[in-house]
């Protein structure tokens, strides 16, 4: 059996990406009739089509779809060692981090207090979608993906994914006096909320179906920066972790008025295995936050 051609197979895992060949012949900055030959020779070598036409695009035959794990695995190991030699002398003084759009900037914060300032170690911090972000990671274009939300493990990746908190969600709003009654003042006040794509949205439906609750619903917003915005100046009621208003609480722009002990967000960190270990990466996995 003649030994694979990597040349052929990096061509073809473009065209993959690309689902075109006229673009991934322009990424790879070659012909087209270069690339399609190049294709052919790799079909002709593994004895089967790799692609049927659809159109303009190209779809990946089911042999198609089983190079291109193979090949996303290849080619995310040799980064991997790519990355690892060039950066060996480097690899504990920086830190490439993934957050989901939708995470708790303060709680970023925290988990990086310790690491600011830190002479000859930089920080870099991307926000993105949980797909996107897996990707990079994947890729090992990242060390490490926060999320609210957990990560299974699937055929083509081996995630870690680890618990670095739970926090219970609470209700918060403009400083009040008297006492805070939860079934009667949820009821009476307008609620902002997260969105319903949030695992908290889910919770406290499922919480307010149990206590027969129908709490007037002013605003539902997906990204916990605005959240704490509009948290802070609309004179409503809100809905979240205490780690998102924490500097509103601390000052008395808002007061806490209960907790909901059955509604909690939990923070992951997931990561790829790695055949080279970061000490920095498992100096911050291993210190959670306050």
């Amino acid at each position: 059996m003649r030994r694979l051609n990597f040349h052929h197979l990096h061509y073809f895992w473009a065209v993959a990406k690309e689902g075109n060949l006229t673009r991934a012949a322009q990424s790879l900055h070659v012909a087209q009739s270069a690339l399609s030959t190049q294709i052919r020779a790799l079909e002709e070598q593994l004895g089967h089509p790799l692609f049927i036409r659809s159109g303009r695009n190209l779809l990946l035959t089911e042999a198609g779809q089983l190079v291109l794990d193979y090949a996303d695995s290849i080619f995310a190991l040799g980064s991997e060692l790519q990355m690892t030699l060039q950066g060996a002398l480097q690899a504990n003084r920086q830190l490439r981090i993934g957050a989901v759009a939708t995470l708790s900037r303060n709680f970023q914060e925290n988990l990086l207090r310790r690491f600011l300032g830190r002479k000859e170690l930089r920080i870099t911090l991307e926000s993105g979608s949980l797909g996107e972000l897996l990707e990079r990671l994947a890729l090992h274009k990242l060390d490490v993906v926060l999320t609210n939300q957990a990560v299974s493990s699937d055929a083509q990746r081996s995630w870690r994914c680890r618990l670095l908190d739970r926090q219970s969600v609470c209700l918060v709003g403009p400083p009040r006096s008297g006492s805070f009654d939860l079934h009667r003042d949820l009821q009476r006040a307008r609620l902002i909320v997260p969105g319903r794509s949030s695992d908290i949205r889910s919770q406290f439906e499922l919480f307010c179906d149990s206590q027969g609750l129908r709490p007037d619903i002013c605003a539902e917003v997906e990204d916990m920066a605005m959240l704490r915005l509009l948290a802070r100046d609309s004179g409503d009621m809100a809905l979240l972790p205490a780690v998102v208003v924490q500097d509103e609480l601390q000052s008395g722009v808002l007061q806490l008025y209960a907790e909901i002990p059955e509604i909690a967000e939990q923070f992951f960190a997931v990561t790829l295995q790695r055949q080279f270990r970061l000490d920095i990466l498992d100096e911050l996995l291993g210190q959670g936050t306050s």
